[in-house]
């Protein structure tokens, strides 16, 4: 009961935080994140930045990896060969350009500033309301790379969007501190990260997992893999960017 009330104050200061934010924009001047030009609307971005952004419009549904077009239906023909742990995945970025900075800049710089606007880009393309799931859980950081940089950046995102969504979150627990995946190729991300989290069950049916950036989905497809042992059935996930392919 005390948990529950103390996650609807979290909830409830989230909320309320947006909106002061979201009236600031309005009462006070404001520029582009981006260009720096006048703003006129509630977006911290103007439209013209807002079309040269690189989104993922064209992406597979299982695995939001970014597509050429939509000829052979979608699906891409990975998923298709091998279906992903997971049922669906929304990302509405592609991982390149003015975007690479913003991550890197929260990621390893802790602006909250990026943080931010990484959520607005978030929320901005998928609505006020969650996608699927009963719970949220956002991947565990590494335990060396959080020590490092100070704060864990998926979890900071995870109560974040928790808070948007109205979404309760559930904790995912990290059962060895893999290397880090930069530089490896498909089948070593797999195999790097293979059995590296736990969860305490018995999860609800449906849950939602989120991570930053979605590079091969190998993190994502580990974290779906310890859901479904611990009782899931049903397993979406975000991500904020995914790399293209031919970036991997």
């Amino acid at each position: 009961m005390i948990r529950r009330y103390a996650l609807r104050r979290v909830i409830a200061a989230g909320n309320l935080r947006w909106r002061f934010e979201r009236w600031l924009r309005r009462a006070l001047p404001g520029y582009c994140a981006f260009c720096y030009a006048r703003l006129t609307g509630d977006l911290p971005w103007c439209p013209d930045c807002d079309g040269d952004l690189p989104w993922n419009v064209v992406a597979c549904r299982r695995c939001a990896e970014p597509m050429a077009t939509r000829g052979g239906g979608d699906v891409c023909g990975r998923c298709l060969r091998r279906p992903p742990a997971f049922d669906a995945a929304w990302v509405p970025l592609r991982y390149e350009g003015e975007l690479i900075r913003l991550v890197q800049r929260f990621k390893f710089s802790a602006d909250p500033r990026a943080g931010r606007l990484l959520m607005e880009l978030l929320v901005h393309a998928m609505g006020t309301t969650a996608p699927c799931g009963e719970r949220l859980i956002a991947v565990p950081g590494s335990w060396t790379r959080t020590r490092e940089r100070g704060f864990d950046p998926v979890s900071w995102l995870g109560g974040s969007l928790a808070a948007r969504w109205q979404l309760p979150r559930l904790v995912a627990l990290r059962q060895r501190d893999a290397p880090s995946q930069r530089g490896l190729d498909r089948a070593a991300r797999r195999h790097n990260v293979r059995d590296a989290f736990g969860l305490e069950g018995p999860l609800p049916e449906s849950v939602l997992l989120l991570d930053d950036v979605m590079t091969t989905g190998a993190t994502l497809e580990s974290l779906a893999l310890a859901c479904r042992r611990a009782g899931a059935r049903h397993i979406g996930v975000v991500a904020l960017a995914r790399t293209p392919p031919d970036r991997i």
